[in-house]
Parts: C-alpha cells; structure tokens; sequence
C-alpha cells in the first residue's frame, strides 16, 4: 500500500507562488509517474501537469510557463512549483502516482488552493 500526502496549499493573491509537496510513504521504491490534478469547484477534475518516468514533463496550456513539475526520488517527494497565479488556479490540487510500471496508481486527499484578485 501506498501513502501519498500534499501538502504547501494556501491563500495567495493574483500573481503569487506557492510550492506543492507530494509525499510517498509505504510500499514504494520510488516515483514512477505523477501527475497534479485540479479541481475547482463544480467543476471535474483536470490534469496540469505530469511528469513521466524518463522526466519528460507535459503541462495544460493553461498553466505552461508558469508550473514547473518534478520530482526528489531520494525522498519519495514530488513537487508543483507555481509561479504567477491567476483566480482561476483556485481549486484542490491532488497528486496521482504510479509507484512502478505495472502497479495501479493512488491518490492523495488533496491541498487547496485559492488566489485571490
């Protein structure tokens, strides 16, 4: 079984940064995949960017250039930097991992975040 919990959420105005923490515990050796989710409210959960297990990294276009994706495999950690928030980055930001190439994923509760104007 694996653990996932995010953390680094908060309140921020328009323009704004925070960094998102995704920390694995339990059967894992290591990240293989992740992916950080949005969802606002009301609306469905929606991927804004993943990083694969060779590091290539893809973004929504909504968030490109201002999210940065990665990962610290010596700490079972991903991480969501992002920079320049808008309003409409408000939502609870979730992390998906795929601990190896054939286990199923896990996901964590959830972090909010909320930018202001």
């Amino acid at each position: 079984q694996v653990h996932l919990v995010e953390s680094g959420g908060g309140v921020v105005q328009a323009g704004g940064s925070l960094r998102l923490s995704c920390a694995a515990s339990g059967s894992i050796a290591r990240i293989h995949v992740v992916d950080w989710y949005r969802q606002a409210p009301g609306t469905e959960r929606e991927v804004v960017a993943s990083l694969a297990s060779d590091s290539r990294a893809k973004y929504a276009e909504g968030v490109k250039g201002r999210f940065t994706i990665s990962r610290d495999n010596a700490k079972n950690t991903a991480y969501l930097q992002m920079n320049n928030l808008k309003p409409e980055d408000t939502g609870i930001y979730h992390c998906n991992v795929f601990p190896d190439p054939l286990s199923g994923d896990y996901w964590g509760p959830g972090t909010q975040v909320t930018v202001s104007s």
